[in-house]
């Protein structure tokens, strides 16, 4: 079992930036690679990012790629996303997530451990 715990969400305006951090616990953390995934209201869940367990590689959506960085330490089992230039349709609930397999995975199923979210809120 691998337990994730978001924080950083918060409120910020049109251009902003914000930093999440995800905490995790249980089972050896550095053998899963990590996504991070955003929910709107009324929306599916979407992938954001994605890192490798030894964070060599990096996966990014179109429509965050030049303004997030994700970035991990696995000394300290924490995974980050750094969000630059944030825009209101960047308003959604962001969750990370933890896959035991490699390679290129982009779908919310393909991930077996989920975080409870944290709200981020851009404003015009």
């Amino acid at each position: 079992q691998v337990q994730l715990v978001e924080s950083g969400g918060g409120l910020v305006q049109a251009g902003g930036s914000l930093r999440l951090s995800c905490a995790a616990s249980g089972r050896t953390t550095s053998a899963y690679a990590m996504g991070w995934f955003r929910q709107a209201p009324g929306k599916e869940r979407e992938f954001a990012a994605r890192i490798s367990q030894n964070g060599g590689s990096t996966y990014y959506a179109d429509s965050v790629k030049g303004r997030f960085t994700i970035s991990r330490d696995n000394a300290k089992n924490t995974v980050y996303l750094q969000m630059d230039s944030l825009k209101p349709e960047g308003t959604a609930v962001y969750y990370c997530a933890a896959d035991s397999w490699w390679g290129r995975r982009f779908a919310s199923y393909e991930y077996d451990y989920w975080g409870q979210g944290t709200q981020v809120t851009v404003s015009s």
